[in-house]
C-alpha cells in the first residue's frame, strides 16, 4: 500500500485497521431486534435518570458490552432457513445469514448511541409543567422534542465530505469504540488481550463505583482543606471542589473525572494542556482577583462559585413573584423585587460564553480556512486516505434524502409555531433564524470537535439574540435556543458517528437509516417518560415541597430554569444591556474575536516556535464555559488523568497506549454504568441510603456563603 494512503494522524494509525470485509451481512434480523430493543431501553432509562438528584448517563458503551453476548445467543439459536419474499424480486433472506459479526455490532451500538444523547428539549416541558405550572400538550411536547432532534441531519450530511472523508478530521472518540470493537471480536494470540484487559477493568470499575456512589460519598470529593479549618469560610471557599476553587481537591470517582468533558483518555494532550490552562487562569487567577480583589458586581454578596440566581440582599430570587398570567414578566413586580444578580463567576461564565462563540468562527477561519477549500477540492477529484477508499465500495447517501430530513423536521417546526404558538411562543420566523445559526456553525464546531474532542455550545449566544429580538418571552427564548443549539450539536454528533462506521466500513445508508429511525424511536419513548413522571409525582422537581431525601429533584432542570428567567423573562437588556449591571460583559465578544487573530500572528511572527500552534483559543474557553455544572473537582481530575495517559504514557509507553488506552476508556466507563443502574435499582430507589460521615457531602458547607459585611444568610456565620 502506497505510503500517501495511511492515515497523516498518529493515533488513527495504530487503531484503525486498513482492512474490510464486504461480504459481511448487516440488515439482519439480530441488528434491527437488538437495535431497536437497546435504543427503546436507554432512551427510558437516560430520560428516567435525568430527573434524580444524581443524574446517570447510560451511554453506548454498555449496550456494546451487553449486545455481544444476546447477538452471539440469537446466532445460535435462530433457525438459518431461507424465506422468499414474493412480489419484490423474489428476494431471499435468513434470520440467521452467519456468525454474529461486527457490523451487525456497530449499527446496534450506533442505535443506542442514538438514544443516550437525552433529548434536550425535555427541559422545556418539564419547566412548564414543574417550574412555571402551565400547561403544554402531549402533542406539542412530542413535536418539539422530535424536530429538535433530527433537524441538524438536513445540512449535516451536506456537509459530512469535510469531516467525515477528510483523513485530518480524526473524531478521537471513535476511536475509543473502534478500540473497543476491536477488543470485542478480534482473535489475539497475547497473554493479555484486550478483550481480556477490559473485562479486568470492567470488574475493576463495577467494583469500585460501589464505594464512592454508595459507601463512601466523600470520595467524590475529597477536600482536605475545609476539614482542617473547618470554621474558616475563606479556607472553605479555597478548598471546596463543588462549590469553591479546588484547592488541593480531589476525587476517587470516574464519574467525577468523565462528568463534563468525556473521557480524559480520549483527548489528545494538546487539548488537555488548553484546557488546564483556560482552569488555571479562570479559578486562580481571574476568580481570586475579582472576588477578594476588586470585588466586582459586590461579589462578596454572594457565594464565589454558584448558578444561583440572586437579589442584591444576597437571598435567593423569588422568580415566580415576577410572573404575570400570560406568562411574560411583570413589570411592576419586577420593580419591587429589584435586578436579578449573579455570583461574579457566573458572570465570568457568561462572559466566556461570548468569547467562546466568536473565537469559535475566527479560529475556523483563520487555522482551517485553506484546508476547508483543499478538501472541497479534494473531494471531487483529489486524493483520499485508505478508508476513504475503501468505503467507495458502498453506494454513498444520496443528498436528496438529507434534503427531504431537513424540510419534512423544518415543516413539522413550523406547524407547531403556528398552529401551537400558544404552548410555545415562539414566532415562525424564530424557527428560521435559529435553523439559520445552527447551519452556519455546525462546520466550524465540526472541524473542532473531530480534531480536539471539544465541542463549543451555541446555547448563549442563541439566548442572547432571541432575548435581545423578544424579551419577557421565557418560552419562546428557550425553544429558539434548543432549536438553534441542539439541532447544532444533532448534527455534530451524527457526523461523528458517520465517521466511526467510516473508520468500521459501514455501508453509508445503513448508517442513515439508522440515525434516523433511532431519532425517532428515542424522542418518542423519552417523551412518554418525561410525561408519566411530570403527572405522577407529586411536586417534582420543587426542593423544598419535595419530601425528605426525595431523589426527583431534577438538578439539571433548575440550571435551564434560571436560564430562563436570565435570557428570556428578564431579557438581556435588564441583565447585559443599558438596564443591567452586566454591559462590561459584551466586550468578551471583541475579545473571543480577536483571541485567535493573535494566536495567528504569533505563529507568523515566530514560525520556529512549534508550541504556539497548540495553543487553540476556543478550547481554552472550554473550561470556564462548562463551569457550572463542572466544578473544581471534576477538572482537577480530568487534567491529571488526562496528562498521566496521553502525555506521559503515550510518549513513553507508546505500545501499551496503543492497544490498551481506549479498551481502558470503555471498559471504565461500562463498569461505573452497570453498577449505577444496579445501586439505583436495587437501593437508591427505595431510598435505602448509608448515613455516616463519610457519605454525608464533602463537608465544606461554608463554601457558599457571603463575605460582605451584614448580608445574612441561614447556616452562615455573622460577619
Amino acid at each position: 500500500m502506497d505510503e500517501n494512503d495511511e492515515s497523516p494522524i498518529e493515533q488513527v494509525r495504530l487503531t484503525v485497521p486498513n482492512t474490510d470485509d464486504p461480504s459481511l451481512p448487516v440488515w439482519t434480523f439480530r441488528m434491527w431486534l437488538l437495535g431497536v430493543l437497546s435504543c427503546a431501553l436507554l432512551a427510558f432509562a437516560n430520560t428516567f435518570f435525568m430527573f434524580r438528584k444524581e443524574p446517570l448517563s447510560i451511554t453506548m458503551i454498555s449496550v456494546q458490552v451487553a449486545s455481544l453476548p444476546v447477538g452471539k445467543f440469537l446466532a445460535s439459536i435462530l433457525t438459518n432457513k431461507k424465506f422468499r419474499i414474493r412480489g419484490f424480486g423474489d428476494r431471499e433472506f435468513s434470520l440467521n445469514p452467519g456468525p454474529f459479526n461486527v457490523k451487525e455490532h456497530v449499527l446496534i451500538s450506533i442505535f443506542a448511541n442514538v438514544a443516550s444523547s437525552q433529548e434536550y428539549a425535555i427541559h422545556i416541558v418539564t419547566i412548564i409543567k414543574a417550574f412555571y405550572h402551565r400547561k403544554i400538550s402531549f402533542l406539542a411536547s412530542w413535536i418539539l422534542i422530535i424536530t429538535t432532534q433530527v433537524m441538524g441531519y438536513g445540512w449535516a450530511g451536506i456537509m459530512r465530505r469535510f469531516v467525515v472523508d477528510s483523513a485530518e478530521m480524526w473524531w478521537p472518540s471513535s476511536l475509543v469504540q473502534v478500540s473497543l470493537f476491536r477488543a470485542l471480536h478480534e482473535k489475539e494470540n497475547k497473554r493479555m488481550t484486550r478483550g481480556k484487559f477490559f473485562l479486568i477493568a470492567l470488574i475493576c470499575s463495577f467494583t469500585w463505583y460501589l464505594f464512592p456512589s454508595y459507601l463512601i460519598q466523600i470520595l467524590q470529593a475529597v477536600s482536605w482543606v475545609c476539614w482542617i479549618f473547618p470554621k474558616s469560610t475563606t479556607a472553605h471557599q479555597l478548598g471546596s471542589g463543588m462549590a469553591g476553587l479546588g484547592l488541593g481537591s480531589f476525587a476517587l470517582d470516574w464519574t467525577v473525572v468523565a462528568a463534563y468533558f468525556n473521557s480524559p483518555l480520549i483527548s489528545p494532550f494538546f487539548a488537555i494542556a488548553n484546557v488546564a490552562a483556560g482552569y488555571v487562569l479562570s479559578m486562580f487567577v481571574a476568580l481570586p482577583i475579582l472576588y477578594w480583589g476588586i470585588n466586582l458586581y459586590d461579589a462578596r454578596r454572594f457565594p464565589i462559585f454558584s448558578s444561583n440566581l440572586y437579589n442584591s440582599r444576597g437571598h435567593k430570587y423569588n422568580v415566580s413573584g415576577i410572573v404575570n398570567d400570560k406568562f411574560e414578566i411583570d413589570m411592576a413586580a419586577y420593580e419591587k423585587e429589584g435586578r436579578v444578580k449573579m455570583s461574579v463567576f457566573f458572570a465570568l461564565f457568561y462572559g466566556v460564553g461570548f468569547a467562546s462563540t466568536v473565537a469559535t468562527i475566527t479560529h475556523v477561519a483563520l487555522f482551517n480556512g485553506r484546508e476547508i477549500y483543499k478538501q472541497f477540492w479534494s473531494s471531487y477529484k483529489g486524493k483520499v486516505d485508505i478508508h476513504t477508499r475503501l468505503m467507495k465500495k458502498y453506494k454513498a447517501v444520496p443528498n436528496w434524502w438529507f434534503h427531504s430530513t431537513l424540510v419534512l423536521s423544518l415543516t413539522l417546526a413550523l406547524v407547531l409555531c403556528t398552529v401551537m404558538k400558544k404552548e410555545i411562543q415562539m414566532p415562525w420566523w424564530g424557527l428560521i433564524f435559529a435553523a439559520g445559526i445552527s447551519c452556519v456553525f455546525t462546520l466550524p464546531v465540526s472541524i473542532i470537535t473531530a480534531t480536539t474532542n471539544s465541542r463549543p455550545g451555541l446555547n448563549v449566544i442563541t439566548e442572547y439574540v432571541m432575548g435581545s429580538i423578544l424579551p419577557g418571552r421565557p418560552l419562546a427564548n428557550v425553544c429558539f435556543k434548543t432549536y438553534g443549539h441542539i439541532s447544532m450539536v444533532q448534527a455534530v454528533l451524527f457526523l461523528n458517528d458517520f465517521k466511526l462506521g467510516h473508520y468500521m466500513k459501514i455501508p453509508p445508508r445503513s448508517m442513515f437509516l439508522v440515525q434516523l429511525i433511532g431519532t425517532v424511536v428515542a424522542a418518542t419513548v423519552s417523551t412518554g417518560v418525561a410525561w408519566w413522571l411530570l403527572g405522577s409525582i407529586e411536586n417534582i422537581c420543587e426542593d423544598q415541597l419535595l419530601p425528605h431525601n426525595s431523589p426527583w429533584t431534577c438538578p439539571n432542570d433548575h440550571v435551564f430554569f434560571d436560564a430562563s428567567v436570565i435570557w428570556g423573562l428578564v431579557g438581556p437588556k435588564r441583565m447585559f444591556g443599558s438596564l443591567g449591571d452586566y454591559s462590561a460583559l459584551n466586550w468578551f465578544f471583541l475579545g473571543g474575536a480577536l483571541g485567535p487573530l493573535f494566536i495567528w500572528l504569533l505563529i507568523k511572527a515566530f514560525p520556529k516556535q512549534k508550541w504556539i500552534a497548540l495553543i487553540n483559543i476556543p478550547v481554552i474557553l472550554t473550561a470556564t464555559g462548562n463551569m457550572p455544572p463542572a466544578t473544581s473537582a471534576n477538572l482537577n481530575c480530568w487534567i491529571i488523568v488526562g496528562v498521566v495517559f496521553n502525555y506521559f504514557v503515550f510518549n513513553y509507553r507508546k505500545r501499551w497506549w496503543q492497544r490498551y488506552n481506549y479498551v481502558l476508556s470503555a471498559a471504565l466507563d461500562a463498569g461505573v454504568a452497570f453498577m449505577g443502574i444496579l445501586l439505583h435499582l436495587a437501593l437508591t430507589m427505595g431510598n435505602k441510603n448509608v448515613k455516616w460521615w463519610g457519605s454525608d457531602g464533602e463537608h465544606c458547607p461554608l463554601a457558599s456563603c457571603p463575605t460582605e459585611k451584614g448580608v445574612v444568610v441561614n447556616g452562615c456565620p455573622a460577619l
